[in-house]
């Protein structure tokens, strides 16, 4: 019998040849000053060139979307020229990428603001419990008060992702993913416990979802719907985040971007191997359902679930219809060669959780593969 998991897949315009795909995630090692990738960077993408798909690290759109140290950027044209070494060295390999365009709204430090400012928010609300770095030597340190985004300046920032897209295309990627997860900006517009507003941005979901609509609008512009991915966390509470009714607001968002015809939602699932949550299977169904009705005929639409998946649970959803293909984050950390494990039925790996962020090759690019 085949196996789910190496059928090739058509994600909006990009072919892929397994459903074995790389989640984005943070290792904060870009060159310093000025967020730019760099060469280890590149050999450590290369590595995972074999994923159906990578969707590298979160990135930052501009220099008010930075919210902890060490993180890449996608604003200048010397970070375009460092993600221009990873491309290369991933499509020498065989390997496809996109990036992530990233802006944290309310999760930074006035440290890391340009002059010092307040880091930007829908709403003045604190996100409580949140914590960041700002340097080498800080440790963690308490995010700082937000300030709530004047309506004038909203269009500004939806121009930061226009521009990061058109930088990613110019440093080579095959796509991008808007990130629109795990507590940052566009997820903080789009929740009740964190917007506020009073204005066309804020109340009822029509009005919440409008930047990330916006946003998504302003990326398509530059790369055509069939090369933009969008993700979300419909439950995730990270970063004091919570929502009223998550199956209403993330299947609206999730119906709209079918219509804009995105090529993939990118859901953060987060339950494991033995666990079900009744709030995320209800608010997944609907994203599922509501993006793939809305979505043009021949689109090619994937909904591509992440958190807690082994190859077993992968299987089982992809067949059972409740995902296309699976992201994968610790276990293509510390295995760069995961298809090719899965195939085999491990074996894996462990993770060396003190090297997840910052430092060197060590836990980055020093994982073996298989013999």
């Amino acid at each position: 019998m085949a196996d789910v998991l190496f059928e090739p897949m058509k994600i909006g315009e990009l072919e892929v040849p397994n459903r074995v795909l790389m989640a984005p995630l943070t290792r904060s090692r870009s060159t310093q000053p000025g967020d730019v990738p760099n060469a280890m960077n590149a050999e450590y993408y290369a590595q995972r060139a074999s994923a159906g798909l990578i969707i590298a690290e979160a990135t930052q759109v501009s220099g008010q979307g930075k919210g902890y140290a060490f993180t890449p950027g996608i604003h200048t044209e010397a970070q375009a020229e460092g993600w221009k070494l990873v491309t290369d060295a991933v499509h020498a390999r065989g390997g496809r990428i996109y990036l992530q365009l990233w802006h944290v709204g309310r999760i930074s430090h006035v440290d890391l603001q340009p002059n010092g400012e307040r880091p930007v928010a829908p709403s003045a609300i604190r996100a409580e419990g949140s914590r960041t770095y700002t340097s080498k030597d800080s440790g963690m340190v308490d995010v700082s008060e937000p300030r709530a985004l004047e309506l004038d300046e909203i269009p500004g920032v939806v121009d930061q992702f226009r521009k990061g897209a058109e930088l990613a295309k110019a440093a080579g990627f095959d796509g991008v993913e808007i990130h629109g997860a795990n507590g940052y900006l566009l997820d903080q517009f789009l929740r009740t416990g964190t917007n506020h507003r009073t204005d066309a941005y804020g109340g009822p979901v029509e009005n919440r979802a409008r930047f990330g609509i916006e946003v998504a609008q302003a990326v398509i512009d530059v790369w055509g719907a069939g090369r933009v991915g969008y993700r979300v966390t419909p439950i995730g509470r990270f970063n004091d985040m919570n929502d009223d009714a998550p199956a209403d607001t993330f299947g609206y968002l999730a119906e709209k971007l079918g219509e804009l015809g995105v090529a993939f939602i990118h859901v953060v699932e987060e339950f494991g191997p033995s666990s079900r949550d009744d709030a995320l299977e209800e608010a997944a169904r609907a994203i599922r359902t509501r993006y793939k009705a809305a979505s043009p005929a021949g689109s090619n639409p994937a909904y591509l679930g992440n958190g807690g998946y082994d190859a077993d649970l992968a299987r089982q959803r992809i067949g059972d219809g409740l995902a296309d293909a699976i992201t994968f984050g610790k276990l293509f950390i510390s295995n760069p060669d995961l298809p090719e494990r899965m195939q085999q039925n491990g074996p894996y790996n462990e993770w060396d959780q003190s090297t997840f962020y910052g430092g060197d090759e060590k836990g980055y690019t020093d994982y073996a593969p298989l013999a």
